[in-house]
């Protein structure tokens, strides 16, 4: 018997029809009858298998070391075209990183988001789980990052941020036939992160002593508009301070908001720098009622300006003549916003007793203090959903209502008690 490499050739010989057939059976260095496409090379031993990729139509090889590792692979190989799973070299060494990056080059996402997203990723992600292949990702190593943030301390949100950013990602490439299933699908656990700190709406009481404390101060009195402004309206931050007097209808004492200013630093070299934004979502976009007292307020700022010699000079895709303005004409920061707050909140402390402070706050809290003086004088929750510029009135109703304190329930049980019915006796 004649070797060829390292495979023996056995002939069978049978009739057929008068004719004599010849069956080829090969053998490895062991003996074992070999599979179709399966080699065993003469110079190393190394076993090699020979498939055509149902994609690309391209004859492709996999390597062992010996017979049963090669079995496996087929195996797996035979799965995943069963699965129309892709089995090319490129596919099976993606990584996480390089998938999320194609994640979000063909995102629909402004470029402010983008960067929020790639800043998230590369703290949390990028040098922990992703240079791992996506093809070898497990929940465990994506639940290991959640349970790692959840010891640090980091909020419920915060982690599910990051899951928000994890789960697309490789939804895509379950989508793309890379994997068969999304490994975080069930990762995100309810018990992952801090309890989010409840965001308090600021009481009645609470609002009137800081007016009052305001109207006397010769420092913070300036700042009354601003105030007003904000409880009036309920606008977010960057609707805030993208405001702009062309924005303002005093005639029919309306407010127009199609647009937010943000300023952070976009990764493109320039550093922290404005940018106009379309709202967070279509419900974004409206009309917004002014009462007497916010169009009074708009007002008063505008001749504030004017008194102190500020006049805008700052203009980005068109829109200027800011409403609230820092000292050389260039709209307010979100930072210095908040600064103002804190500033007003501490001063105020340090001038009353300790039974009477107040908890420091974010422009966000007076956010919620708008929207819930709306529903203490019983504005209907449509009503306060567009206002408020929400896409779902269960936000408005759950996050923005805390009518849950002592006063505010026993005010509205006193309706109850003028307007409720009698049971008849």
């Amino acid at each position: 018997m004649k070797r060829v490499e390292s495979f023996q050739i056995v002939l069978h010989c049978e009739t057929y029809g008068g004719m004599i057939m010849a069956e080829i059976s090969r053998k490895d260095s062991k003996g074992r009858k070999l599979h179709t496409g399966e080699t065993q090379r003469k110079e190393d031993g190394m076993y090699l298998y020979r498939y055509t990729d149902v994609y690309t139509g391209k004859r492709k090889s996999v390597y062992a070391n010996d017979l049963p590792e090669l079995r496996r692979k087929e195996k797996a190989i035979a799965r995943d075209i069963d699965d129309n799973i892709l089995t090319d070299v490129a596919a099976k060494n993606l990584t996480l990183n390089t998938l999320f990056e194609k994640y979000l080059s063909i995102s629909v996402l402004d470029e402010g988001t983008k960067s929020s997203y790639k800043n998230m990723w590369n703290i949390h992600v990028r040098d922990v789980i992703g240079n791992i292949k996506v093809v070898n990702l497990r929940a465990s190593h994506i639940m290991s990052i959640y349970s790692d943030m959840s010891k640090k301390k980091y909020a419920q949100n915060t982690i599910k941020y990051i899951h928000m950013l994890i789960y697309p990602t490789l939804e895509m490439a379950v989508d793309d036939d890379i994997i068969r299933k999304n490994p975080s699908k069930n990762a995100l656990l309810s018990e992952y992160g801090e309890e989010p700190k409840e965001k308090d709406a600021l009481s009645v009481s609470e609002q009137e002593r800081l007016l009052e404390f305001m109207s006397n101060s010769n420092i913070y009195r300036k700042y009354i508009p601003l105030m007003t402004i904000m409880t009036e309206t309920a606008l977010r931050c960057g609707e805030l301070i993208g405001l702009t007097f062309n924005d303002v209808d005093f005639e029919n004492k309306e407010l127009h908001i199609d647009h937010q200013l943000t300023y952070k630093n976009y990764k493109d070299g320039n550093g922290c720098v404005f940018r106009i934004k379309k709202p967070k979502s279509k419900a974004g976009v409206r009309v917004i009622p002014l009462t007497d007292r916010a169009c009074t307020a708009f007002k008063e700022q505008r001749k504030q300006n004017f008194q102190a010699g500020i006049f805008c000079t700052f203009e980005l895709d068109g829109i200027t003549d800011f409403v609230f303005l820092t000292k050389n004409g260039r709209p307010m920061m979100p930072n210095a916003l908040n600064n103002v707050m804190y500033n007003i909140v501490r001063s105020y402390n340090r001038s009353t007793n300790s039974e009477a402070t107040i908890e420091q706050f974010s422009s966000h809290v007076i956010r919620h203090t708008g929207c819930t003086n709306m529903a203490r004088v019983g504005i209907n929750v449509k009503a306060t959903q567009y206002v408020m510029g929400h896409a779902h009135s269960d936000v408005t109703m759950d996050v923005y209502n805390h009518l849950n304190n002592k006063t505010d329930v026993k005010q509205e049980f006193s309706k109850f008690e003028e307007n409720g019915t009698k049971m008849v006796q």
